[in-house]
């Protein structure tokens, strides 16, 4: 390369978009050890910085999933189980509210609170 070729930029390849179903065996291939992260963006015609986040993804999503599962709770998603929980502490908090108030209402009566 000569010097009036450095100044010249490098064309940027077009951004190559992948499938999920394209991720997924990519992820798969990793997991398995079929193929390296190198291997793998060679092969799908992607950037190395692609296959790992595509990892990282996959790794971060499973992990939420696994979190949010529940035994005894099949096809529940995590946002329904979180809806659930959410609305077991409104109702426990509601009974509590309850209870004060009655509290409040026999020490008012018997002159306690002025």
């Amino acid at each position: 390369m000569s010097t009036s070729d450095a100044s010249v930029p490098r064309k940027r390849r077009p951004k190559k978009v992948l499938s999920a179903s394209a991720k997924y065996e990519i992820w798969l291939q990793l997991v398995r050890g079929e193929a390296t992260i190198g291997q793998a963006a060679t092969s799908a015609g992607v950037d190395r910085s692609t296959i790992i986040r595509v990892r990282q993804v996959a790794k971060d999503g499973a992990l939420t999933a696994l979190a949010a599962s529940r035994p005894g709770t099949p096809g529940k998603s995590a946002r329904d189980v979180e809806l659930e929980e959410a609305n077991a502490e409104i109702d426990r908090l509601g009974e509590a509210v309850k209870e004060l108030a009655v509290k409040l209402t026999l020490l008012e009566k018997k002159g306690g609170l002025d």
